[in-house]
């Protein structure tokens, strides 16, 4: 083997006490007896990148004399060695210009030997490999540090359209990538200046990396870098919901992630800058020109509903060749050509542009105020018709609960689950009444009219939202009857945080978490209060068995403005702690 000039080796070995420099021509570690010519061809050179689950290392190829990049596995767990297999096969499989290429032969062993104790006692160890082809040329990140205002859109264009045909290849043998982003997507170096001088980056070829997130389409395990103890993947900016949420993933998946990291290049702007705090939208259209007709399919590609992207790659590619062809080749406006005008036309022409300026920025800060006043309206109807339905929700309810529970029927159900009760619960203190159906009953009345009211971007899921809307009440009195007879307060807090249970089914599209939360902490403060007044909620535990007016008409009262009170948390949760949240950066 020739000696390469100024060439050291390193040793593999990540238990290696001294793995570089090794000395070039040997074939072991001079320190732990690793091989240093792996399968008699490959000899590692220098360190490209460690992690906690591999290492990246540039190696000669011998037999081509040519670098290599060469993945070494250090995770041990049976789980994440399956992975790294899957992640092999894949790209011995794919034969695409834009994805590395891996030969059959490319995954491999190397046997380790690490040496402990006193008696140098040896352990034996097998390191996974993986030899890919090494692409040479900066990824999308390191352009965009070189251009932090943003790429031309014929670069960008000519980067989506690669990108697509990339795509629809891994979808074609049913794998997603997962994880597009510019930082994972490489420009070849050109094979001649010529192609530089005459359409810059834009004519550079496109490489898909790090495939080592890659999922099989349609459900099973993922097959590469997540821990073995998740399955869940995410680059925040660019990672859809769905994704986040750890739903299934769809072609739609990448193409989130793909018009995401085309917005970033245009703009310059991570993506989560630029996210509308309200809606998880981006707002990029004022900061950087595009051609309506490319912005229009960025937009739809970063929907945050899957059913509104792109279906699959051909959708997406046959969309930007009709750009194209409208375009006739030429994605941006033509750029008007300077030329030298005379001093008093020059100074006109500035006059003109600072007041052209100074409008701008007056318009500008017009546009700011009045959609501030804007959105202020909006939230207070929305959140206003919401507290509208939900409490004549909560009030038609609770009338439906009484009359049953003053019927027979009243009486058996309540029998049927005292029975059941005591035989779960043996030493229950208390006894249910057929108060109960004026819980269920409210509760599902205030879950259907919050639903129906149809605010805060939510589903409308009618059966589902009543369910969890007579379950979460039915908890609740629960709670509370435990807490009138031991005269605790954890029955209430308790009964408050089953109330919030029912914001799960209403259908809200992100933070469901926080909604819950925030009805929770303010259905406990309510509570508290009227029960340190004597008012509610125990008072009326025991009005089917009186005769009281007053505590069936506030009865009444009580669970329609229950219903008032979560249809207000609501909106403060999605007008006000949501958008805080975003923009700290929880999506």
């Amino acid at each position: 083997m020739p000696h390469p000039p100024s060439k050291a080796v390193h040793c593999i070995n990540p238990d290696c006490p001294r793995p570089y420099p090794q000395t070039w021509g040997n074939n072991f570690c001079q320190n732990c007896g690793t091989p240093l010519r792996l399968k008699n061809r490959y000899v590692p050179l220098e360190v490209l990148g460690s992690g906690g689950f591999a290492a990246i290392y540039t190696v000669l190829d011998t037999e081509t004399q040519t670098d290599r990049v060469l993945k070494v596995l250090l995770e041990t767990a049976p789980k994440a060695i399956k992975l790294f297999e899957q992640e092999a096969r894949v790209l011995a499989d794919l034969r695409h210009s834009g994805v590395p290429r891996v030969e059959p032969d490319g995954y491999f062993h190397v046997k380790t030997q690490n040496f402990s104790g006193a008696d140098r006692n040896a352990t034996t160890r097998h390191l996974p490999c993986l030899v890919m082809e090494k692409i040479h040329g900066k990824t999308l990140e390191e352009v965009l540090n070189e251009h932090p205002q943003g790429c031309p859109q014929e670069w960008v264009f000519s980067w989506l359209s690669q990108a697509v045909e990339i795509l629809e290849e891994l979808h074609r043998c049913q794998i997603i990538h997962r994880d597009i982003k510019p930082s994972n997507l490489m420009l070849r170096d050109p094979e001649s200046p010529q192609v530089l001088l005459s359409k810059g980056l834009g004519g550079l070829q496109l490489v898909a990396i790090d495939f080592g997130g890659v999922k099989q389409m349609g459900g099973g395990e993922p097959m590469g870098k997540d821990s073995p103890s998740s399955t869940r993947l995410i680059s925040p900016g660019y990672s859809p919901p769905e994704q986040i949420v750890g739903g299934g993933v769809v072609p739609a998946t990448d193409f989130y992630a793909l018009g995401r990291t085309c917005i970033h290049l245009l703009t310059g702007k991570y993506p989560a800058e630029i996210e509308d705090p309200m809606t998880g939208e981006l707002r990029w259209r004022h900061i950087v020109y595009v051609s309506p007709a490319f912005a229009n399919l960025l937009d739809d590609m970063v929907r945050s509903n899957v059913q509104q992207r792109p279906v699959n790659a051909g959708e997406v590619r046959s969309r930007l060749q009709e750009i194209y062809a409208r375009s006739k080749g030429k994605i941006a406006l033509a750029k008007p050509s300077k030329r030298i005008a005379p001093v008093s036309q020059a100074i006109v022409e500035f006059c003109r542009q600072i007041v052209v300026a100074t409008a701008q920025k007056t318009a500008s800060l017009t546009v700011l105020v009045f959609g501030a006043i804007a959105q202020i309206v909006v939230a207070s109807l929305d959140t206003g018709w919401e507290m509208v339905l939900g409490g004549v929700g909560g009030c038609a309810g609770a009338i439906g609960g009484l009359v049953l529970g003053y019927a027979s029927i009243g009486k058996e159900i309540a029998g049927f689950l005292n029975e059941g009760l005591h035989q779960l619960i043996p030493h229950m203190t208390f006894t249910v009444g057929p108060e109960v159906l004026l819980f269920a009953f409210a509760g599902w009345g205030t879950a259907i009219g919050l639903t129906d009211a149809g605010s805060f971007r939510q589903q409308k899921q009618y059966w589902l939202s009543g369910l969890m809307g007579a379950q979460a009440y039915l908890l609740a009195g629960l709670c509370w009857m435990e807490s009138t007879t031991s005269s605790g307060v954890q029955g209430i807090i308790l009964g408050a945080f089953a109330i919030a249970s029912l914001t799960v089914g209403m259908g809200l599209r992100s933070h469901q978490l926080v909604h819950a939360l925030v009805v929770a902490v303010c259905s406990t403060g309510l509570f508290l209060f009227l029960n340190a007044l004597s008012i509610f909620p125990g008072s009326f535990f025991g009005l089917l068995s009186t005769s009281g007016g007053l505590q069936f008409w506030g009865s009444i009262v009580f669970f329609g403005l229950l219903g008032s009170a979560i249809g207000l948390c609501l909106g403060v949760s999605h007008y006000l702690v949501v958008p805080v949240l975003r923009w700290l950066g929880w999506r």
